[in-house]
């Protein structure tokens, strides 16, 4: 029997048939782990299938598996609801996308509404759980026609399935059992619409970051909290993810009414649900069909929405401000409106008259808060796309009239160290406005008068300046101090230099070459095994231990190959002695190296360092008959031939206890370490220097890019030559 068909034999009554590739993506562990769980663990659940190329596995007990030994890096909390989501996927082949997604959330609302499990419905008929899909379906039926009998949630959508879609039934229960409610069973199922296929339903999703910034500048949690009744509303809410994410700061919905539309019916009845899953009372709750939203059950306070997308090749910069204005009439007195959409109609530069006119007249009908600049990258299914945010309010605080707070964060990554900051920026300015003596600077943005605006007509509606807060910020008045402090270390440095080279000379390494016999050549491993150098383990360290500010310094992969600090991670004595009993710290002087991504040798002249794995460590003895010293040692193993590993290959060439390299003459190993050290020590000179002149730099281009710092002369040893004058030519 082919992998397909046992799977569709199986997926109709029992838990889903998984792969063992797919066993590695609910673990979120490598393929191979999984051949290592097999061949370890005598109580790995057995293949239900007797294909030996590829076997299947009961789902439901891999997941107990995972769940009772803790193996893998999945959180036991999501593995039950992923099993569910992969038997919901192994329908595919009976069911559309849609069909899932319509069929599923319907009988989840369905459970919702009557508040019990859906097999009830044929114990209430006929006293005994059903025999046979058709007699299950009819009951899940009949209960519908009496629960929504106005079908304004599930009744068209259960009819047009038919008994077929019974299976179904079972895993709504599985999703509910593993999600614990049906709320979570239908944000668990929408969260995978990606997986099952729909993708135009997921292109429109915006990042978790931008998602936690909307709520944000939202305030609803602390609105909720002084007990005030709120209306929230969305014209063009898509699949409802931007209600959904504020519907989850909300403890108990009792207190919201949500407004909503959009112009496929398909689209608003899931939204319809979801709200409906979401706690929001069915009596409190509007989805319309259509392009505009009627304000039929009540007004709104607060407007989260995103203008539809369209290809930069059809996009109108018109029709996108146009949505703006609609819904800036929407807002009564106190009303915000968060509209996010497209850079090139938000905040770029306006080419055309019409386009200018309006967005002018928007700024001068006194609505729009804040103009907010966003990083790309936002929607992860539109990367190319550029948004910018709109903040809208109707009757903002005196001190707010007639100006508009700019903030470009295009740049900044959206941690949740910038959402607090800018959030904090948005609602101070909307509480407060402009106080010139007492107020709060924004962290991002500047305050700017319409006026100001309207004259540059159609321009960008970016921040020209940075805000006053970087401009006064400590690190700007102190910044002459710094770059004075800056040049001296670089007078420091260079005197130090010159004398080092008045009191020992010219570099001079005291190079000849060799005649004679060449010396013989070893191996790394030879030199273990004659006791010159010890090999030992790199460790395992748990990120979460690893600090900025520890005692021991953690030297992995990113240290030895220079792509981070050295002393950037560092680890607390107490916790490497609590939770590391076996790990030995480097003695100074050991080489410490890595052979992934590449070829890394650093020598530990400090010791007391924790070896990350797959890092690992040398140990030169001294003590040995014909020693070598750690910096040699180094010097020879970076310079062995045939070490690298080409772009195809999976694991380098050889291993670095076969890197052969010559075993020189005790008195060639002296003058060469000698050699090395004179070698670094002139390095961290001229580094010294290096860094000091790349401080001042740095400083003076800063200070002179923001406008507040200014030169007072030209230094005459430096200034640029005049046009047609020779560099060498005297003034």
């Amino acid at each position: 029997m082919s992998d397909s068909v046992s799977r569709a034999a199986h997926s109709l009554a029992a838990a889903p048939l998984v792969s063992m590739s797919e066993i590695a993506t609910l673990a979120q562990v490598k393929r191979p782990v999984v051949s290592t769980w097999r061949r370890r663990h005598r109580d790995f659940p057995g293949p239900v299938t007797a294909s030996v190329s590829r076997p299947l596995f009961d789902g439901g007990q891999v997941a107990e598996w995972l769940i009772m030994t803790g193996l893998g890096n999945a959180d036991p909390a999501v593995l039950r609801p992923e099993i569910a989501l992969f038997g919901i996927a192994a329908q595919r082949e009976h069911f559309s996308a849609r069909q899932l997604v319509e069929v599923l959330g319907s009988l989840l609302c369905l459970r919702k509404l009557d508040n019990r499990p859906l097999a009830a419905s044929v114990a209430d008929r006929v006293g005994r759980t059903p025999d046979d899909d058709q007699e299950l379906w009819a009951a899940v039926l009949h209960r519908a026609e009496r629960i929504d009998a106005e079908d304004e949630f599930v009744l068209r959508e259960l009819r047009s399935a038919g008994a077929v879609a019974a299976p179904l039934v079972r895993l709504a229960e599985d999703l509910v059992e593993a999600a614990y409610d049906e709320r979570g069973a239908y944000e668990w199922l929408l969260a995978s619409r990606f997986r099952l296929g729909l993708d135009a339903l997921a292109a429109d999703a915006v990042a978790p970051g931008l998602q936690a910034l909307l709520i944000q500048l939202t305030d609803l949690r602390a609105r909720l909290e002084r007990g005030e009744s709120v209306t929230l509303a969305d014209p063009h809410a898509g699949v409802g993810d931007l209600l959904a994410g504020l519907l989850r700061e909300a403890d108990d919905c009792e207190q919201v009414t949500v407004l909503a539309a959009d112009p496929d019916t398909w689209l608003a009845r899931v939204v319809r649900r979801r709200l409906l899953l979401a706690g929001v009372d069915e009596l409190a709750l509007d989805v319309q069909t259509g392009h505009d939203l009627e304000e039929r059950l009540a007004d709104p306070d607060l407007v989260v929405t995103q203008l539809p997308y369209r290809p930069g090749e059809d996009r109108s910069v018109l029709a996108a401000l146009e949505g703006v204005e609609r819904i800036a009439d929407l807002l009564g007195p106190g009303c915000t409106a968060l509209v996010l959409g497209p850079a090139d109609a938000l905040v770029d530069k306006l080419k055309g008259t019409e386009e200018s006119q309006l967005r002018s007249a928007l700024l001068r009908s006194n609505v729009v808060e804040a103009v907010i600049s966003l990083p790309g990258g936002v929607l992860p299914y539109r990367p190319g796309y550029r948004p910018a945010l709109w903040v809208l309010t109707r009757g903002a605080v005196p001190a707010a009239e007639g100006k508009v707070l700019l903030a470009d964060i295009s740049a900044e990554p959206l941690t949740e160290g910038v959402r607090g900051r800018l959030a904090e920026d948005v609602l101070l300015w909307r509480a407060e406005g402009f106080r010139a003596l007492d107020g709060h600077d924004p962290r991002y943005g500047r305050a700017v008068t319409v006026a100001e605006l309207d004259r540059d007509f159609g321009g960008p509606l970016t921040p020209s300046a940075p805000p006053a807060s970087a401009i006064w910020s400590r690190t700007v008045t102190e910044r002459p101090a710094l770059i004075a402090e800056a040049e001296a270390s670089l007078a420091r440095a260079a005197e130090a230099s010159r004398s080092y080279g008045e009191e020992h000379g010219p570099y001079r390494g005291g190079i000849l070459r060799r005649m004679g016999r060449m010396p013989r050549r070893t191996t790394l491993c030879a030199l273990i095994a004659e006791g010159r150098v010890a090999r030992l383990p790199g460790h395992r360290i748990d990120g979460q231990h690893v600090i900025p500010d520890g005692h021991h310094t953690v030297l992995g992969p990113e240290e030895i190959t220079g792509s981070g600090a050295v002393g950037a991670r560092r680890m607390d004595r107490m916790v490497l002695a609590a939770a590391y009993e076996r790990v030995a710290l480097t003695e100074p002087g050991d080489v410490v190296y890595t052979l992934a991504p590449q070829l890394g040798l650093y020598v530990d002249h400090a010791g007391f360092s924790v070896v990350a794995f797959p890092a690992r460590a040398l140990r030169v003895n001294a003590g040995a008959v014909r020693p070598l010293t750690p910096r040699v040692l180094a010097a020879l193993l970076g310079a062995a031939r045939n070490t690298g590993r080409s772009p195809s290959a999976v694991r380098a060439a050889r291993r670095i206890e076969d890197y052969q390299l010559p075993d020189l003459d005790p008195e060639d190993v002296e003058r060469f370490d000698a050699l090395l050290a004179e070698t670094e020590h002139r390095e961290r000179m001229l580094r010294a220097q290096e860094d000091a002149l790349d401080e001042a730099r740095r400083l003076t281009v800063a200070g002179l890019a923001d406008g507040t710092l200014t030169l007072d002369h030209i230094p005459t040893d430096y200034r640029t030559p005049s046009p047609g004058r020779r560099n060498d030519a005297p003034a």
